[in-house]
């Protein structure tokens, strides 16, 4: 049998798609109650999957165990409610099985004549993020990796709308000799930020930096005088205090001079989606453009990254495709409003996520978040040694020793512990630990047995 009959064989028989769905099932039946790190042996034997390119074809079905046996156990269970390292979310079932099934269907989303599916949910997943975060009905959306490419692609759209003003083609003409353009953040705009600016020629040192207060928010009397040239980068959750930039008063007076403004919303846009919690995303419907994940917050499976522009013209410009096989259709083709062209068909999980949540699910999941963090933030500063730094407004709550080698320690305990895991960071020139609350899994029992795990790993001192 040659290698074609034999993949024809395996489609047809399903015994090695079974195998992968058993699989997945024991892992979603312990992921919840083990260790939120790989243990030494479960990384030491990583060392079963080096090896030279293999020269003849494997057995399918030892390939899929050789995955689970040794590939499992070196995961980390970020879907399951004790993972704070980083702002990385659960999975919604419903969103997880849709996934499931979409990677058998393998839709390319890149045009309505490759996946009328994919082109329909992403139209409706589209209209459904301009409801759920109030934005302009002209917005329009596209579906890429994340927030780095979702911020790249949102603000070569602004490069594209305030070189055209100018009458300067930047697709035509090219960056050398083109208008000046302002860019204006402030200082602890995130890490995607500053490479997206690298990488659309801008140069960070360029850049206006606007002064922050002591919880990483633009402090709006520092802002610089604005015109039509100028890109203001406004965020809604610094990565470490989780505060907001005032978007009102700042897209206000940008609104008057005609500038851009693109607010990076990776996790904490979707705090205007939560009554209780929208204040702080007041006046984002007056931006133009919005970066915001779907594997954050609302917890679809990775990856799951969405740009929004309030002028489609601009984005569809600064990404253009074409070509002479293009089937340009009267639908949504995707890749008019993203940096790629063939991408997966990352829509059906937003899609199935969004519906089986609904706007009140929505609601009480990312609510549920903050009361979470709230709860640990409060049951930290009942512990002697640990000093709450930040105003916990939506899911991070930022800590530290009396020392920076303390809280260095302390961390490292933590994370040996593995009952919860926990990054570092800095602020304000000292060594933090850092709390991300992203996991709709994380409940009540899951904070208190985090917080006895870092009493249990704090020092008193370090020599």
């Amino acid at each position: 049998m040659n290698l074609q009959e034999t993949m024809f064989r395996e489609m047809r028989e399903k015994s090695v798609f079974k195998q992968a769905q058993t699989y997945a099932y024991d892992y979603l039946d312990k992921v919840f109650d083990r260790q939120v790190y790989p243990t030494e042996a479960a990384i030491a034997n990583l060392k079963h999957f080096e090896e030279d390119m293999p020269e003849q074809t494997a057995e399918a079905a030892d390939v899929i165990d050789l995955l689970h046996q040794y590939g499992s156990p070196a995961t980390i269970p970020q879907v399951g409610g004790r993972y704070f390292g980083f702002v990385n979310g659960s999975s919604v079932p419903a969103g997880l099985a849709a996934k499931n099934l979409a990677t058998f269907w393998d839709q390319n989303s890149a045009m309505y004549v490759l996946s009328p599916i994919a082109s329909t949910l992403e139209s409706i997943s589209e209209k459904w993020l301009r409801q759920l975060f109030g934005l302009p009905d002209r917005t329009v959306a596209g579906f890429v990796s994340g927030t780095s490419s979702a911020n790249f692609c949102a603000l070569a759209a602004a490069r594209y709308r305030l070189l055209k003003r100018q009458n300067w083609d930047i697709n035509e003409q090219g960056l050398f000799d083109a208008p000046r353009l302002r860019v204006v953040a402030g200082k602890q705009a995130h890490s995607s930020i500053v490479k997206v600016i690298g990488l659309l020629g801008f140069g960070t040192t360029n850049v206006e930096w606007v002064e922050v207060d002591d919880q990483g928010r633009i402090i709006p009397e520092a802002m610089p005088e604005l015109d039509d040239t100028t890109i203001v980068i406004l965020q809604a959750g610094n990565v470490n205090s989780g505060s907001y930039d005032p978007f009102e008063e700042i897209c206000t007076k940008a609104n008057a001079a005609n500038a851009w403004v693109h607010i990076d919303g990776a996790f904490g846009l979707w705090a205007a989606t939560v009554e209780e919690l929208k204040y702080l995303t007041k006046g984002i419907e007056k931006a133009n453009s919005w970066a915001v994940d779907g594997h954050k917050t609302l917890n679809t499976p990775y990856d799951s990254g969405i740009v929004l522009c309030e002028d489609g013209e601009a984005l569809r410009a600064a990404l253009h495709s074409s070509g002479s096989y293009f089937v340009v259709s009267e639908k949504r083709d995707g890749m008019f409003f993203t940096q790629e062209m063939s991408r997966r068909a990352r829509a059906v999980e937003l899609w199935a996520t969004m519906k089986y949540l609904g706007r009140r699910g929505i609601q009480e999941m990312i609510y549920g978040l903050h009361q979470r963090t709230v709860q640990f933030a409060d049951a930290l500063r009942q512990i002697e040694g640990f000093e709450v730094l930040n105003e916990v407004v939506f899911n991070q709550v930022i800590i530290r020793c009396a020392t920076d080698e303390q809280t260095q320690k302390t961390m490292e305990n933590i994370q040996q512990l593995r009952t919860c895991w926990v990054g570092g960071s800095m602020w304000e020139g000292r060594k933090v630990i850092r709390i991300s609350v992203c996991s709709w899994a994380t409940t009540v029992k899951d904070v208190e047995l985090s917080v006895a795990s870092f009493a249990r790993a704090l020092v008193s001192n370090v020599y």
